[in-house]
């Protein structure tokens, strides 16, 4: 058959070829994420329904591992120590974000610096970072003795303390990530059309007054995933609350996330069934979580 003919059928020489190359270029990440991403949930899964040990399957306990999960005060004492975790960062690192994307998308002198700079906490090293905070924040840290400077004679060690474990542990992190939250942020304020800041103009807005009325509004995709990362990045925590505490959780359960709480199951007690129906009970969690804020805050911008 000739080229002429072929071309006449509706096929064109090479045509195959482009296809199969094509197929393996997305066969290749597909494999990656099957390996590394499905094929842990699966088995995960099934040996969430065994009495899984150092030496293997020690008899089939059925779903009883979810029950006794969801019986277990312990883990819904990590989950309440979560819950309020994410309280204190989500709000804190989107409103940093939005903050500091706000500055750098304007025109001033070293921008490319302060960007940089504002990023640079979230490439840093979680676990140097935390040491160092536990000095600073100590009792007699360079937190306590600047406040008694200006008259507030405090010696709370704030990582050590119940009430103030948490709260701390939710700001260094809200300083911490607000970088990548910044980058986000920056890419929505990059696309807003200049447009509509020039009807503002003409319309007489004020910087103020534009920002509530046009570019926050105009936000709500960078809103909607920020918050969306935001809050399954606070789910996860695990770093800071494990070097905090040593790996304990404590003081009395105060800094206990549910990852931590998995980790604990699955290295120090060796149950590795209960670990993975924990951690399956965390993915289904988390995945509901995400579904409802589409549901609720993504659904006009799918419109």
């Amino acid at each position: 058959m000739s080229a002429e003919a072929y071309r006449v059928r509706g096929g064109r020489p090479g045509r195959a070829r482009e296809a199969l190359v094509g197929y393996a270029f997305v066969l290749a990440p597909m494999a990656v994420f099957g390996v590394f991403f499905l094929f842990p949930i699966g088995y995960a899964i099934y040996i969430s329904r065994y009495n899984w040990g150092v030496y293997g399957s020690q008899g089939s306990v059925g779903w009883h591992n979810y029950g006794w999960v969801l019986h277990d005060p312990i883990f819904w004492r990590s989950m309440r120590n979560i819950g309020e975790y994410t309280a204190w960062v989500v709000p804190a690192q989107m409103a940093l974000g939005l903050f500091m994307a706000v500055i750098v998308n304007q025109k001033i002198k070293a921008r490319t610096f302060f960007r940089s700079a504002f990023y640079f906490p979230s490439i840093a090293s979680s676990a140097a970072i935390t040491t160092i905070a536990i000095f600073i924040l100590n009792a007699d840290g360079l937190l306590n003795k600047a406040l008694s400077l200006v008259g507030y004679d405090h010696h709370t060690p704030w990582f050590y303390t119940t009430t103030t474990a948490m709260p701390t542990i939710a700001g260094l992190n809200a300083w911490t990530t607000s970088g990548t939250m910044m980058l986000f942020y920056l890419a929505s304020l990059q696309a807003i059309p200049n447009d509509v800041y020039e009807a503002a103009a003409i319309d007489g807005a004020g910087r103020w007054r534009t920002f509530w009325k046009v570019t926050f509004p105009l936000l709500k995709p960078g809103h909607f995933f920020v918050a969306v990362v935001s809050i399954l990045g606070a789910v996860k925590l695990y770093d800071q609350a494990f070097i905090v505490s040593g790996g304990t959780g404590g003081p009395d359960y105060a800094t206990l996330t549910p990852v931590l709480l998995l980790v604990q199951e699955a290295v120090q007690n060796i149950r590795f069934g209960y670990a993975a129906a924990m951690g399956v009970i965390l993915l289904a969690f988390m995945v509901v979580l995400t579904l409802a804020q589409r549901l609720l805050f993504g659904r006009s911008e799918a419109a």
